[in-house]
């Protein structure tokens, strides 16, 4: 009989063989065209891939947060796109709408979600506000049957193929999370072009005018959007970004040995000049520890440790800068070629800086460790 260790590892295989056949070839097409296709989406949800820490009652495989970090590696590695995805739509809402969601909510949107009926996407940045999120503009209103939202949000992955929504807005102050469906009358969606990064993850800017929002699509409780709804949804996503840090500078680590084990200057590969060598040593190095936060983070998550959450933040901050690191070696490695297509550093390079922007800055992350830090290891002096 297959115990579940070998069942979830089983399932991180066959996902390694279907990025490797379905996405890894076709990462610069779908740059090109300005999108994940939506029968990659539809091939995804088949294997069960757009819910795989889902209970399998909804459609899911069940991935502890072990195997769900593994997981995400396997997608991050090859594509930041279809990782995105995977962020927003299976983390930010389907894991907050596991943990918040009434029976009725669950019932409905989750199978929904495994199959890939409806893509999900998360709206909390707006225009102008980022990292000040207790401060977003877009307000809610309640009439005596539904909720009324007016506002914007924008920076929203996915957010140009959505079909649902989890949207914060505020009242005097106060925030709740409300479920939105893109057809309800007054929402919009306009796709955002021109980026650095992400340029196949349909990101959006959401508009919302006088949208009417049924009283039972209220997530969570009313005016407790941020304490629950947001802080959840931001420690699932940051989990994620933490093992996606991890990926790209793995990959990074992987081309960087590769190109120089089989390019030749000055008579000499280039795995033999001590500075390459120095920089290799450093990404192992770099790529040990963050593999070590990462996978104590998924632990301690999978006990439902307490200290969990401070973890995660943590190897988010952390991965996220030696992806920085690692891709930008890389590419110095590859020298020319390094700005090129052909090559994936180039990619890794630009989407690694993104890491350290999403699901809250590295600026942020340090504040909220320092807090930690400050209260977890003060040591009070026993002098009178």
């Amino acid at each position: 009989m297959m115990t579940e260790d070998k069942r979830q590892a089983a399932i991180i295989e066959e996902a390694k063989a279907f990025v490797d056949a379905e996405i890894r070839p076709f990462v610069n097409d779908f740059e090109e065209k300005g999108g994940v296709p939506l029968e990659l989406i539809r091939k995804m949800a088949a294997k069960g891939y757009l819910a795989a820490p889902f209970p399998e009652k909804y459609g899911g495989l069940g991935l502890d947060p072990v195997y769900y970090g593994l997981f995400t590696e396997v997608f991050g590695k090859a594509c930041m796109a279809t990782r995105s995805l995977i962020t927003v739509h299976t983390s930010l809402v389907g894991e907050t709408l596991l943990r918040f969601g009434t029976e009725e909510q669950k019932e409905k949107w989750l199978p929904q979600l495994a199959r890939g009926e409806k893509i999900a996407a998360f709206g909390l940045s707006e225009p102008d506000i980022g990292s000040d999120a207790k401060s977003i503009m877009t307000t809610w209103n309640e009439e005596d049957d539904c909720y009324v939202i007016n506002g914007r949000k924008k920076w929203i992955t996915f957010g140009d193929i959505a079909d649902v929504f989890i949207i914060i807005a505020s009242n005097n102050g106060k925030s709740t999370a409300f479920i939105v469906e893109r057809s309800f009358p007054g929402v919009e969606t306009k796709r955002i072009n021109g980026l650095m990064a992400g340029r196949a993850t349909y990101l959006a800017e959401i508009s919302l005018n006088q949208v009417k929002v049924p009283k039972e699509n209220v997530l969570g409780k009313l005016n407790f959007g941020f304490e629950y709804i947001v802080s959840t949804a931001l420690d699932n996503g940051r989990f994620s970004i933490a093992w996606a840090g991890l990926a790209i500078a793995q990959e990074a680590l992987e081309a960087m040995v590769s190109y120089s084990r089989s390019r030749s200057q000055f008579g000499n590969k280039l795995r033999s000049f001590q500075l390459i060598r120095g920089m290799i040593g450093d990404a192992v190095t770099k790529i040990h520890a963050a593999r070590a936060l990462c996978m104590r983070a998924s632990e301690l998550r999978k006990q439902k440790d307490p200290d969990s959450a401070m973890e995660t933040t943590m190897a988010k901050y952390f991965t996220s800068k030696v992806a920085v690191d690692v891709a930008n070696d890389a590419l110095q490695i590859h020298g020319g070629n390094g700005f090129t297509n052909q090559y994936p550093v180039e990619r890794l390079y630009r989407e690694a800086k993104v890491l350290e922007i999403i699901e809250g800055s590295s600026q942020i992350q340090q504040e909220i460790i320092s807090d930690f830090g400050l209260k977890r290891y003060y040591k009070r002096s026993n002098k009178s």
